[in-house]
């Protein structure tokens, strides 16, 4: 796959896209997660992305939303969708479905929105998605203890490429080799000729390493799954309580992220435990065993009374002798048994083992007073501890590690499985919270436009179970006509609403639904104002685009019909605000009678109904949102549209009541008005 060939994706990001295990998979899936791991990549950079790719391999060219308001149509409706996850991946990966006029894509979505219906959107899971995040690769996993050590250039460049977390040495022979063991704590020479070479320290030949990075870098693996181990926790359990079937054993990831801290350190390991509190503690044990031995000393001196002569006392000023002698002489015993009391104390506060007789070297067998350490014996202790500490570290995180190695594949699938669940659960929320259903897409001649029963629109103000559900359908081009506020405008919004998730291949707010697959979609909203000189010509020119941009004479299509890449749904919100209302009569008579010679859909709401209709050369479908009547001042409203019926004003329904009330006198003159509405 020629990933600069996708619309956005430039020679860098095609580079950064190239070093994901399987870009041409998590392009062709719009794998939001997968293509988040490549570097310098984000979760709404790689929505982009994916949705490119999308496009690219359904040859899909775009701009079905042909107007800002069709666009922030599908905005609300993506909106309602991502208001339903739980992870923020779901919410980006639901920036991949977009309304589209190709085929191939809505079949596919719609297969997928097919299946989603069908889950149950559990409280229970949705408590365990809240911890599942992708999983993130570590990249400053840097090991400085060990090293990389190789004669050759090439072996050396393959090195630095392979394991990046250690050092890389040239090494010429024995010697260099020696020199670096002095450095490091282990060298990993991956050339054979080293094989036999005797040199102190820890020195292993190993010409396969770069092979199998887990054994020299068992920290690799580690940190990734210390780094994501809430995630794949909360995501196996997503999958016990979903019944996901993954490829993965997830009792025995359970018990191997058990096995493993925070900062991707081996636990649970009682010889491993014992030796780190020995390295962290030894200081302060060798210090309270210093006091064990003065305390017991100093007791014994002051308990003991001793006598020396004066011959004695002046034999030993005469050889310089001080307290250590005397001690040597007159407390031999008490301070052997107090250096007894220490080392058994060190040896006991820090578990020592193979380390014991180093130990027990810390305090010297001469009398002396105050018991000193030897600080030669503690560093020799502290290394030794260290080492050993360092030993097993290394041997359980390999253990580890090679048992981690292997399940990074299944985990990534885990998490990828959960998070992609999230994304069926918010279409299945969807479909229940507004009592969707799938549409049907239709392309034959005979099935324009479309037809609408029982939708009702989420975008109201008012709680979904209020919305009265509204039945419409249009074939061709159409007049609406109704009342102010009687819900011309909601009625637009349902319709293209409903328009545009079919075209993205979600379940519509109805209880059945039928569109006809469009090339796009253009809703003008209400102008604000009558539009000056300049303002109404550009107007004019876009509806003369719009107008030309309709396939040529209706029936071009290879079958006699429209072709679907020519369809158009053009919706209008009253259009005779931008000039004059009789100029605007005539100009909406003209363009519906184009559009309908082109074989387009659309609908114009409009209070002109009537002067446009007299305007045109043709006749021109009328429907109306009728007024029941007034009741204590509001209005009364039958939200579905009437065909063929031009919608009362508020005034006439206003003339019409008092036409109906007072004395004859008013009544005949209201009835005289009322006359004028039927003209």
């Amino acid at each position: 796959m020629d990933l600069e060939a996708i619309p956005g994706v430039g020679a860098k990001t095609a580079e950064r896209l190239a070093e994901l295990d399987d870009p041409e998979r998590a392009l062709r899936e719009g794998d939001v997660a997968a293509i988040a791991r490549a570097p310098g990549i984000s979760e709404g950079r790689a929505a982009r992305i994916a949705r490119g790719a999308i496009r690219r391999d359904h040859d899909d060219p775009g701009g079905f939303l042909g107007t800002d308001r069709a666009n922030e149509l599908y905005r609300e409706a993506l909106a309602l969708l991502q208001e339903r996850t739980v992870t923020d991946y779901a919410a980006r990966r639901l920036e991949t479905i977009y309304p589209s006029a190709t085929a191939s894509r809505i079949e596919e979505v719609r297969e997928f929105a097919t299946a989603a219906m069908d889950r149950d959107p559990d409280p229970a899971v949705r408590d365990a998605l809240a911890d599942v995040e992708p999983l993130d690769a570590p990249g400053d996993v840097r090991i400085r203890d060990r090293c990389l050590a190789t004669g050759d250039a090439e072996t050396y460049a393959r090195a630095q490429e392979a394991i990046p977390e250690v050092s890389v040495e040239l090494v010429d022979d024995a010697r260099t080799l020696s020199e670096l063991a002095r450095g490091y704590a282990t060298v990993i020479a991956l050339d054979e000729n080293f094989t036999g070479v005797e040199v102190d320290g820890d020195v292993r030949v190993e010409p396969d390493a770069l092979e199998n990075p887990a054994e020299v870098v068992p920290e690799r693996v580690l940190t990734f799954f210390a780094r994501n181990r809430d995630s794949l926790r909360a995501a196996a359990e997503v999958a016990r309580r979903a019944g996901i079937d993954v490829d993965c054993d997830l009792d025995e990831l359970a018990d191997a992220l058990a096995q493993l801290d925070d900062d991707g350190q081996v636990r649970g390991d009682e010889e491993l435990d014992r030796l780190t509190t020995a390295v962290d503690d030894l200081d302060a044990a060798v210090s309270t065993a210093e006091s064990v031995a003065n305390d017991r000393l100093r007791e014994a001196i002051e308990e003991r009374d001793v006598t020396i002569e004066g011959a004695d006392l002046l034999t030993l000023v005469e050889r310089g002798a001080g307290v250590d002698s005397l001690l040597g002489r007159e407390l031999a015993d008490e301070y052997a048994e107090a250096v007894a009391a220490a080392r058994d104390h060190l040896v006991d506060a820090l578990q020592l083992r193979d380390t014991e007789s180093i130990a027990r070297q810390t305090f010297p067998d001469e009398p002396t007073f105050p018991v000193e350490r030897d600080e030669s014996v503690v560093s020799r202790l502290r290394e030794e501890l260290t080492a050993a500490r360092d030993r097993r570290a290394t041997r359980r995180k390999r253990e580890l590690a090679g048992e981690l190695a292997d399940a990074r594949p299944a985990a990534e699938e885990l998490v990828d499985a959960a998070l992609d669940l999230d994304v069926e659960l918010a279409v299945a929320r969807f479909a229940r919270d507004f009592d969707c259903t799938m549409p049907t897409l239709t392309n034959a001649d005979g099935e324009r436009g479309f037809e609408i029963e029982g939708g009702r629109s989420p975008l109201l103000d008012v709680p979904f179970e209020a919305v009265e559900p509204v039945d419409y359908g249009v074939d061709g081009v159409t007049l609406l006509s109704g009342v102010n506020s009687g819900g011309k405008t909601s009625t637009l919004d349902l319709v293209a609403l409903i328009v545009v998730l079919a075209h993205m291949g979600l379940p519509v707010p109805a209880q059945a639904a039928r569109v006809e697959r469009l090339a796009e979609l253009h809703y003008h909203a209400k102008t604000q104002g009558t539009l000056d000189a300049g303002a109404f010509e550009s107007t004019l020119r876009e509806f003369g685009g719009l107008v030309t941009g309709v396939g040529d004479e209706r029936g071009n299509g290879d079958d006699g019909e429209t072709p679907a890449s020519a369809r158009k749904l053009v919706l209008v919100d009253e259009l005779e605000s931008i000039t004059e209302p009789g100029a605007s009569a005539k100009i909406m008579a003209g363009i519906l009678e184009a559009l309908d010679e082109r074989g387009a859909t659309a609908v114009f709401v409009s209070h002109l109904a009537r002067e446009i209709r007299a305007a045109a050369d043709s006749d021109v479908q009328v429907d109306g949102i009728q007024a029941v009547g007034l009741e204590d001042g509001e209005l009364r409203v039958n939200r579905s549209p009437v065909k063929g019926e031009l919608a009362r004003s508020t005034p006439e329904l206003i003339v019409e009541k008092l036409a109906e009330d007072g004395d004859e006198r008013s009544k005949a003159f209201y009835r005289r008005l009322l006359a004028k509405f039927e003209e």
